[in-house]
């Protein structure tokens, strides 16, 4: 079942359109019920509360509005995929040494405060 902070995957019609983050489920006044607040993961961000039972969180289709729905919970790609024995691992950098790194760290630190104080100061309004 999605719980708190789980990241679903919205199906309308059997095409995912949306992501989401579950941000609450409370009990509904209906038995067997649940109010199940979601953030839309989309521009602008959007919140939603839908009244589903249980089942219909844990994927079961569901219709709203005449359409056919469901959630997916979505895994962290890190824990779910393997690595193939086919591929090669990626080369590491070599270490350099430390009079190396001080030639090619010759940039500047800038401070966004310290500029946006001089470009207030040197505004006449």
């Amino acid at each position: 079942m999605a719980t708190i902070n789980d990241v679903v995957l919205i199906y309308l019609e059997d095409s995912p359109v949306s992501f989401a983050r579950v941000e609450s489920i409370q009990p509904d006044h209906k038995k067997d019920w649940f109010q199940i607040t979601l953030l839309l993961l989309q521009i602008p961000l959007q919140e939603a509360t839908w009244i589903l039972k249980d089942n219909y969180i844990n994927g079961e289709e569901f219709h709203m509005n005449g359409k056919k729905m469901r959630m997916e919970t979505v895994k962290n790609p890190k824990n779910t995929h393997d690595i193939s024995s086919d591929m090669k691992p990626v080369p590491q950098k070599q270490e350099q040494a430390p009079s190396e790194t001080k030639k090619q760290a010759s940039g500047r630190i800038i401070s966004f405060a310290d500029l946006k104080k001089k470009s207030h100061d040197q505004d006449p309004g």
